[in-house]
C-alpha cells in the first residue's frame, strides 16, 4: 500500500470500506445480505424521525437497493440471538456477541452514578422495583410497567422516575433490549437477553477499546484519529493512542498521509486498516441517511466528501437552508448533492421538498439521482413523486424525472418495472 494517499483515493479506500464497490444484489435481498453489511458497517444507528424512513432501514437500502423492511424488523426488532441495542455511538444494533465489548462504557455509567447525592442512589426503591417487575414477569414493554405500577404519589414514585430507571439499567448493563412493538422498546434483565457464554465474557478495558479501534479502522479504511474516535464514541484519548500504536505494531494499521487532510497547514496523521482496498473506481449511487458512518461525524464528511452538514431538524422552518431532514446524494466516490424528502401516504407521493448541489457536482449526476430518487420512490411504496421548487438543484432533478417542477410524476413502480 502507499504511503501517500490522494484525497480521491481516501474517499475510494472509504467507501469501499462502506460496501459501496459491491454492486447491489441482483437477487431478492436475504438476512445473509443483511448480516454481511452489518458485519462491514459494525452499527446501525437507530432514530425516531419517519418522516421519510427511519434512519436504520436507510443503510441497507443505500448499499443493498430496495428491500423489504420487514426482513430487516425480523433480524434487528424481534427477539434474535443475532443484535442487541446499545450506546455504541448513540443508540445503535450491535452484534449480541459484542456485549462483553461494552462492559468498560456500561461500568463507566455506573460510576458516574455512583455518588450518595445521584439520582440513582436517591431512587434506589424504583431501580428495586423495576428489577423485580422484570425478573418476576419477563420482556416488558414501559406501557406494561404503567399498568401495573404502584398507584401512590409519594416521594419514591413517579412514572418519569420509572422511565429514568430503564434507561439507566439499561445503560449498565443491568437491563437489555429484548425487541421492539412498534417503535416501542421492550426491556428485560441481562440475563433473559445475553447468552451466558456472552454475559459472562471477561474483555478488559484495554483490549475491548483496542478491538473497537480496530474495527473502526476496518469500517473506515482510511481514518484519522479522530475518525476512529468518533465511531464508536470513545473519549479517553490515551487509551485510543495506546490502541492505534499497538494496531501499528501487529499489522493491523499502516500510517498513511492523505493529500488535503490537513490542519493549519500540517497533515493530519491518519491510518490504513491493513483489509483497505484502493478501488481505481467507485460505480455505485446512493441515497445516504444522516446517521449513516459515511457521513455522520460532521468533521470527516468535510475533510473526506466536502459535505459540510449539518441536520436541520432543530432549526425553525424559516431558517432552515437546505431542509428539514435532508440526505446526502453520493453518485461515484462523490456527493454531489442533498434532497429533502417527505413519504406522503395519503397521495401515496414521495415529495422532494428540496434539492441542492453540493461543490463536487457534475451535470451528468442528475440521471444517478432521479434513479435514485425513483428507487426510493418505489421501496417506499410511493406510486408519485413530485418536486419543488426550492433549491438549486430542483430544476435538474425535475427534468431528469420528466416533470414539471412543482409537478407529479406518476406511475413510479411501472417505470421501476421497465428499467
Amino acid at each position: 500500500m502507499p504511503e501517500i494517499l490522494s484525497a480521491a483515493q481516501a474517499r475510494r479506500a472509504a467507501l469501499a470500506a462502506q460496501g459501496f464497490s459491491r454492486r447491489r444484489p441482483t437477487t431478492t435481498v436475504a438476512s445473509r445480505h443483511v448480516h454481511r453489511t452489518m458485519d462491514r458497517l459494525g452499527v446501525l444507528q437507530i432514530d425516531s424521525v419517519n418522516v421519510f424512513a427511519r434512519s436504520h432501514y436507510m443503510p441497507m437500502f443505500s448499499r443493498l437497493g430496495a428491500y423489504d423492511p420487514a426482513l430487516l424488523d425480523r433480524i434487528c426488532l424481534s427477539r434474535t440471538t443475532h443484535y442487541v441495542e446499545y450506546l455504541a455511538h448513540e443508540a445503535t444494533f450491535v452484534p449480541v456477541d459484542d456485549w462483553a465489548l461494552w462492559r468498560f462504557r456500561m461500568d463507566d455509567f455506573r460510576n458516574r452514578w455512583a455518588d450518595a447525592d445521584s439520582w440513582t442512589s436517591q431512587n434506589a426503591r424504583t431501580l428495586a422495583w423495576v428489577t423485580d417487575e422484570l425478573r418476576a414477569r419477563g420482556p416488558l414493554r414501559p406501557a406494561q410497567l404503567r399498568e401495573d405500577a404502584p398507584r401512590e404519589r409519594g416521594t419514591w414514585w413517579d412514572w418519569d422516575d420509572v422511565k429514568l430507571a430503564l434507561e439507566h439499567l439499561w445503560r449498565t448493563g443491568d437491563v437489555a433490549i429484548s425487541g421492539r412493538r412498534g417503535f416501542e422498546r421492550v426491556y428485560a434483565l441481562e440475563e433473559q437477553v445475553i447468552p451466558a457464554e456472552v454475559r459472562t465474557r471477561d474483555v478488559s478495558r484495554v483490549a475491548a477499546i483496542r478491538e473497537l479501534i480496530r474495527r473502526a479502522a476496518r469500517s473506515h479504511g482510511v481514518a484519522t484519529e479522530a475518525d476512529l474516535a468518533d465511531y464508536y464514541r470513545i473519549r479517553d484519548r490515551a487509551a485510543i493512542r495506546r490502541a492505534i500504536a499497538d494496531l501499528v505494531d501487529a499489522g493491523d494499521l499502516q500510517p498513511v498521509r492523505v493529500r488535503g487532510w490537513e490542519r493549519a497547514g500540517r497533515p493530519i496523521p491518519a491510518w490504513l486498516h491493513r483489509d483497505a482496498v484502493l478501488p481505481r473506481s467507485i460505480e455505485a449511487s446512493a441515497l445516504l441517511t444522516p446517521f449513516d458512518p459515511v457521513v455522520w461525524f460532521r468533521d470527516r464528511a468535510l475533510r473526506a466528501f466536502d459535505l459540510d452538514y449539518r441536520i436541520e431538524i432543530y432549526v425553525p422552518a424559516a431558517k432552515r437552508r437546505f431542509g428539514y431532514y435532508s440526505l446526502p446524494v453520493l453518485v461515484g466516490d462523490r456527493i454531489v448533492a442533498r434532497v429533502d424528502l417527505k413519504a406522503e401516504r395519503a397521495s401515496s407521493t414521495l415529495q422532494v421538498q428540496s434539492a441542492w448541489w453540493e461543490p463536487q457536482a457534475r451535470p451528468e449526476d442528475t440521471e444517478a439521482i432521479a434513479g435514485e430518487l425513483a428507487l426510493a420512490a418505489s421501496w417506499q411504496g410511493l406510486e408519485n413523486i413530485s418536486v419543488s421548487g426550492w433549491g438549486d438543484a430542483a430544476d435538474a432533478v425535475a427534468g431528469a424525472l420528466h416533470i414539471r417542477r412543482g409537478g407529479v410524476r406518476r406511475h413510479v413502480h411501472d417505470r421501476e418495472r421497465q428499467a
